[in-house]
């Protein structure tokens, strides 16, 4: 869910910054965001996502539960480069150090 609620605030604010020029006053820009479909969509998807993991934590150890957080990383890189964010070699090196260590916790 937070991976989804990411891209959704990234669209979001993409669209709020063509929508509110900067020198709009903080009051239109702010109502111009609560108006911002992709921005509320973010927000509610990230609502979800915590009550999910109320329930992953109530059901796991949290020295286990934690670490697959890192699955977040691995996906989100995985779709900003389907939708054609450059992924350097150093990133996609940290990937895949992240993506062993959800592997080494979820086999412990």
């Amino acid at each position: 869910m937070s991976v989804l609620a990411q891209f959704a605030l990234k669209a979001g604010m993409n669209k709020l910054r063509h929508q509110a020029p900067a020198n709009d006053g903080w009051l239109e820009w702010l109502m111009a965001g609560v108006c911002n479909y992709w921005l509320v969509s973010g927000f509610v998807l990230y609502g979800i996502g915590a009550m999910l993991w109320l329930r992953v934590l109530s059901e796991w150890d949290v020295s286990k539960a934690y670490p697959l957080v890192g699955l977040g990383f691995i996906l989100t890189s995985a779709i900003g480069w389907w939708a054609g964010e450059q992924i350097g070699v150093l990133r996609m090196a940290g990937i895949l150090l992240i993506a062993a260590g959800v592997f080494c916790v979820g086999r412990s």
